[in-house]
């Protein structure tokens, strides 16, 4: 069974960094597709970035394109999302998503697996 834990979330002023990681246990050979949602009080949880964890091919949800980067340290079964230029608008909880049906998505309902979220938070 494949389990995910996140880390690394924090309250940070604008335009500061953090660096999100999401510990992966479980996985077999054709887990392949990951990727980090984010849900804001009041609204839907939605795709922030995604990648395939073999070939490190990517996509990004137009808002963070330039500012945030997702990666994985496969011998560590890790993924990460290094968050640059943060924003308030970026304050939500995070959630690392594993088990994807299709690589590089940003759909909720293409991903079965789920951590427990990070919060992230940006003041003005």
């Amino acid at each position: 069974q494949v389990q995910l834990v996140e880390s690394g979330g924090d309250s940070v002023q604008a335009g500061g960094s953090l660096r999100l990681s999401c510990a992966a246990s479980g996985f077999t050979e054709n887990d392949v597709c990951m990727a980090w949602f984010r849900q804001a009080p009041g609204k839907e949880r939605e795709g922030v970035a995604a990648m395939h964890i073999r070939l490190g091919v990517s996509n990004y949800r137009a808002s963070v394109k330039g500012r945030f980067t997702i990666s994985q340290d496969n011998a560590k079964n890790t993924l990460y999302l290094q968050m640059n230029s943060l924003k308030p608008e970026d304050t939500a909880m995070y959630y690392c998503a594993a088990r994807g049906s299709l690589c590089g998505s940003l759909q909720e309902s293409d991903y079965n697996t789920w951590g427990q979220g990070t919060q992230v938070t940006v003041s003005s």
